[in-house]
């Protein structure tokens, strides 16, 4: 589902559909299940749970939805290895 964020927003917002928290990590632009502490910014703390809201002051909305989870991303690059070498 997609929001229509306008201005800022606060710590506690949550979604209006499903009740997840929107100030979370996984909707930050920094967020990359790839990157260290799976985040882009080098000076943001280590967050645990990338699913609730935090004190991140390095939040940023990202303008995309996240396509995959790491795991998924992982087992679509190994297959797609596998199907690249296979004779």
């Amino acid at each position: 589902m997609e929001l229509d964020i306008t201005g800022t927003m606060g710590r506690g917002a949550t979604c209006p559909r499903c009740g997840a928290d929107l100030r979370a990590c996984l909707n930050c632009r920094f967020y990359d299940p790839g990157a260290y502490n799976q985040c882009h910014e080098p000076q943001a703390e280590r967050v645990v749970d990338k699913e609730r809201s935090n004190f991140c002051e390095y939040f940023v909305f990202r303008e995309t939805a996240v396509a995959t989870t790491a795991k998924e991303s992982t087992a679509d690059t190994k297959s797609k290895l596998e199907s690249l070498f296979k004779r």
